[in-house]
């Protein structure tokens, strides 16, 4: 059975990816297929922890913030697996 592939969020301004990839915990080394929607919003996550997380980008803007917590919701609403072994 072929699963369907959610389109990303007309919010997402991030990249869009044409291919999944596997995707590895840094901490638990546990490992997660993600297909392209997913990739491509677990990039944009990752990318703005490392912005907020780095202060030599400076104060932290708003919008940014509320992408991230909104590209958060999406990932684990569409897999609740791969955000609780990559996110959470």
């Amino acid at each position: 059975m072929k699963t369907k592939i959610k389109e990303l969020p007309k919010w997402f301004d991030g990249q869009h990816y044409a291919d999944g990839d596997t995707v590895t915990n840094q901490f638990s080394g546990e490992e997660f297929y993600l297909d392209r929607t997913e990739l491509s919003m677990y990039d944009f996550i990752m990318g703005c922890s490392m912005v907020f997380e780095n202060d030599m980008f400076g104060p932290i803007d708003d919008q940014l913030l509320k992408d991230f917590d909104k590209g958060r919701d999406w990932f684990r609403k569409t897999n609740m697996k791969a955000y609780m072994a990559l996110l959470d």
